[in-house]
């Protein structure tokens, strides 16, 4: 063979092979009614008190027998900016159906994460992610991604983008979710 060859197809095969072994080891989105990935996520500094698990972390199995609503954002996203009101207005509706919103932001900066929180009085419960490694194991793509979670760990519903959380359909869904624990793909 050719030397000038062998400097082109050494090196193509080689990234042949390193893209043929990441798309066989990658992780695919969650689709409806899977069980979704487990998680340990930090809570953030003023969460601290709020529900969740030992030593300031949330965890899926501190949900199991709620309906979670697991939303990743970001402080510096525009859309989940504009999502922020009618989300914590919801949280507060729908905590007494057994439903739990949890928030998992991007953020790299704590300190910028909390003025967030109390700028906006979040009352549902706050985490990092900022590694985006938990939504990147769930298949998210954009900010906000919202994961609607059925009682037993199964995906019900994935909202791309940001929503209106005060529409009366999304509370009529997740109520009739946490009163009879079907999942989406099971309706």
């Amino acid at each position: 063979m050719n030397r000038k060859l062998l400097i082109y197809v050494i090196p193509a095969a080689i990234l042949a092979a390193v893209a043929w072994f990441a798309l066989r080891n990658s992780t695919r989105p969650v689709q409806l009614g899977e069980k979704v990935p487990d998680f340990n996520l930090t809570l953030a500094a003023s969460d601290g008190d709020k529900a969740g698990g030992a030593n300031g972390s949330a965890q899926l199995s501190d949900y199991r027998g709620k309906v979670l609503v697991l939303n990743f954002w970001a402080t510096w996203c525009p859309p989940c900016v504009i999502e922020t009101p009618s989300l914590e207005d919801f949280a507060q509706r729908v905590k007494p159906l057994g439903v739990e919103v949890l928030g998992a932001s991007e953020d790299t900066d704590p300190a910028a994460l909390a003025a967030f929180i109390a700028k906006y009085h979040l009352t549902y419960t706050i985490a990092h992610d900022p590694g985006r490694a938990l939504a990147t194991r769930y298949g998210t793509l954009q900010f906000p991604e919202t994961y609607i979670i059925d009682k037993d760990g199964h995906l019900a519903e994935k909202i791309i983008s940001n929503t209106d959380w005060d529409d009366p359909r999304m509370l009529a869904y997740v109520r009739e979710l946490a009163q009879s624990g079907r999942t989406q793909a099971s309706n």
